[in-house]
């Protein structure tokens, strides 16, 4: 769940991290970016933040309300299958 538990995020084989509202079923925002499978899927803190991880071997972090990838971490040399938010998520 994304923050208050009104939001689920999920990763696909279409590349893309979707936000959905539970109770409308309907896709709030669709966070672009990766160049592959999305493996892995964490909300990050308040949930104003997102953190994917891709066979594209990358972690993005997503500001969910803009639908910005704010920061891509590259370093992995094969995909990357899970990831984990540490902290608040403020840094």
């Amino acid at each position: 769940a994304v923050g208050d538990g009104r939001r689920v995020v999920s990763g696909s084989q279409d590349n893309t991290v979707r936000v959905w509202d539970v109770a409308t079923g309907r896709c709030e925002a669709t966070l672009e970016g990766h160049k592959n499978s999305v493996t892995s899927v964490e909300a990050v803190g308040d949930g104003r933040r997102v953190v994917s991880g891709s066979q594209d071997n990358t972690v993005r972090v997503w500001d969910v309300a803009t639908g910005r990838c704010e920061a891509t971490l590259e370093g992995h040399k094969n995909s990357v299958t899970s990831v984990e938010a540490v902290g608040d998520g403020r840094r």
